[in-house]
C-alpha cells in the first residue's frame, strides 16, 4: 500500500517537473520570437516595415501637390444610386446625404478656399430647363463647378443651357443625349476647356446596365485660384 502510494507520488512529481520544463521552453520560445521580431522590425526599412498604403484625401491614389485641391466625382448608376462628389475629404453630394436627384447634379465651390457655396439638382426628364438656366447665369466668376448625371441629364437641355455649360469649360455637353453618363469639373471664367470631364453614350450594344451605360468615376487635383 505504502509502496503504491510512493510510486504515485513519484509519478506526480515527474509529471509536474515535465510540465514545468515544457512551460519554461514555451516562454523561452515566445520571448525569443518577440525579441527577434523587434530586431527585424527595427532593421527593416520604414517602407517595408509599414506596408499599409497611405490614405489620401477623397480616397485619391496619390496626394495632390501644394496649391491644389483633391476631388473625386462619380456619376449616378442607372436610376438606382445617385452621384457622389467629394472635395478635400468633404462629401458634398451623395445618396447618403439625400441631396441628389434625377437629372444634372451640381456643386458650386469657392475657387480659392474650396468652401461649398451651394448644391442643387435639376430634373432634365420631367422638369423645366428655365430654372436651371437661371442658376447657371448666376454663377459668379472664380467659382468651381462640379456636375454629374443621374438617370437622364439631357432630354430637356436646350441650346442655351448647353452653351452656358460649355462656357464653364465643357467639351462634351453639346453631344450629351438621353441617359448618357457624364461627369464634369469646370469653372466660371475659365479660359480653356477643362481636362476634368468624362462622357459615355447610352448604347444598347455597350450598356452595362439595362438601358443605362456604366458608372463613370474621375479623380484629380484642381488648382486653387490665386487671385
Amino acid at each position: 500500500m505504502f509502496r503504491a502510494s510512493g510510486i504515485l507520488k513519484s509519478a506526480a512529481l515527474i509529471l509536474a517537473f515535465l510540465l514545468a520544463v515544457f512551460l519554461a521552453f514555451q516562454l523561452l520560445e515566445i520571448n525569443v520570437e518577440f525579441k527577434l521580431g523587434s530586431v527585424m522590425s527595427r532593421s527593416l526599412p520604414e517602407s517595408e516595415a509599414h506596408t499599409k498604403p497611405a490614405v489620401h484625401k477623397c480616397g485619391l491614389s496619390k496626394a495632390c501637390p501644394p496649391g491644389h485641391m483633391a476631388f473625386k466625382l462619380t456619376s449616378g448608376a442607372a436610376s438606382v444610386v445617385g452621384p457622389r462628389m467629394c472635395l478635400e475629404d468633404k462629401l458634398l453630394m451623395s445618396s447618403v446625404k439625400n441631396n441628389v436627384g434625377r437629372g444634372i447634379n451640381i456643386a458650386l465651390l469657392n475657387g480659392k478656399t474650396g468652401e461649398l457655396i451651394k448644391t442643387a439638382y435639376y430634373d432634365m426628364w420631367a422638369g423645366d430647363v428655365a430654372p436651371f438656366i437661371k442658376f447657371l447665369k448666376e454663377i459668379e466668376d472664380g467659382t468651381i463647378v462640379m456636375m454629374a448625371s443621374f438617370d437622364d441629364s439631357a432630354s430637356k437641355l436646350n441650346d442655351e443651357a448647353r452653351k452656358l455649360i460649355a462656357d464653364l469649360g465643357s467639351s462634351a455637353v453639346g453631344n450629351l443625349s438621353f441617359r448618357d453618363n457624364w461627369i464634369f469639373v469646370g469653372g466660371k471664367g475659365i479660359k480653356t476647356k477643362t481636362p476634368f470631364e468624362q462622357h459615355i453614350k447610352n448604347s444598347a450594344d455597350t450598356n452595362k446596365y439595362e438601358g443605362w451605360p456604366e458608372v463613370l468615376e474621375m479623380e484629380g487635383c484642381i488648382p486653387q485660384r490665386q487671385t
